[in-house]
């Protein structure tokens, strides 16, 4: 398995799971719908042009791999729920496309599926519908497709959000960590005592290239791969943990307020992985970056990179 797609190959874990892939002497393809930015394309990775949603340029791009990993999804919580149409024509129409593609030229896969797969909202239920898929097209169509099951992937590069950047969906970590950098108080939803476990982006993409090397061996599992810490934070501890990292880089910590619950999810629920599972992929979750060590590597990042990946308020 030489050559594979990775969709979403330009996103934040998708960029990763790239680098893996070179890392591990294989030619990553990126499928992107956005030519501006090809700057953003790490050397020795090819790039094909295309939207998810079209189903002739995902037919084109897979008769050109061995293989495929795919990542491309319309994010957000709360910010789908007003209008899922966008979010359900690329990740459920964008998902059925591949896994048609897939079954068509007989190619090995990885799908991602979300950590909170039984929430009611948007990003939820789309990719877990195309989940369903896959055990269908594995099932009836023969495909060989390993799913992989992420809690709240962190790292840096990861985007903020309005107002401190480009990005159009909030993520805890940038969130966090730019607020403090800047001094203004950490805003945690609800009581802050939900679990939604954290895993190093660098320890997700390892175990995509695994599922999909197993994938491409004929092995399909009949579970679902869940890539996650063995030890579990609330979100408030995590916050707590960010407000002390940025104070290192700014001198002094900042409040942490509360806000109501978003739309979409559910106060005191626990989003965690089953890590008995990283088994299948030949991986040991007491190996993987420890949550204070990889969120220092984190705000350091975003203390560094202020005024260039995002904004002071």
């Amino acid at each position: 398995m030489k050559r594979v797609l990775v969709t979403g190959g330009a996103g934040f874990i998708g960029s990763y799971a790239v680098e893996e892939l070179l890392a591990t002497g294989r030619t990553p393809v990126i499928f992107d719908h956005q030519q501006h930015r090809e700057a953003k394309y790490p050397k020795g990775a090819e790039v094909f042009l295309g939207d998810i949603r079209d189903d002739v340029a995902v037919t084109q791009a897979l008769a050109h791999v061995d293989g495929w990993i795919h990542l491309a999804a319309v994010l957000g919580t709360q910010e789908t729920i007003q209008n899922p149409r966008p979010a359900a024509a690329s990740n459920v129409l964008g998902g059925l496309n591949i896994l048609e593609a897939a079954a068509q030229h007989g190619l090995p896969g990885v799908y991602i599926c979300v950590g909170n797969h039984w929430m009611n909202n948007t990003y939820s239920i789309t990719k877990t519908t195309v989940e369903r898929f896959v055990r269908m097209y594995n099932q009836d169509r023969g495909t060989q497709v390993n799913l992989v099951r992420a809690v709240n992937a962190y790292g840096p590069r990861q985007l903020a959000a309005a107002p401190f950047g480009p990005g159009k969906v909030r993520k805890i970590t940038p969130a966090f960590a730019c607020r403090a950098l800047s001094g203004l108080p950490i805003e945690v939803y609800g009581d802050g005592e939900q679990v939604s476990d954290m895993v190093y982006v660098t320890d997700l993409a390892r175990a995509l290239v695994r599922a999909l090397e197993h994938a491409a061996d004929g092995e399909v599992f009949d579970q679902v791969v869940e890539v996650g810490p063995a030890e579990h934070h609330s979100v408030l501890e995590v916050a707590r943990l960010v407000n002390s990292l940025a104070a290192e880089h700014t001198g002094s910590t900042v409040e942490i307020t509360h806000l109501p619950m978003r739309p979409g999810e559910i106060p005191g629920d626990r989003v965690i992985a089953d890590v008995e599972t990283l088994k299948l992929v030949d991986l040991d979750p007491r190996d993987f970056m420890p949550l204070p060590d990889g969120m220092r590597r984190t705000v350091s990042y975003f203390a560094e990179s202020e005024g260039r990946d995002w904004w002071r308020q």
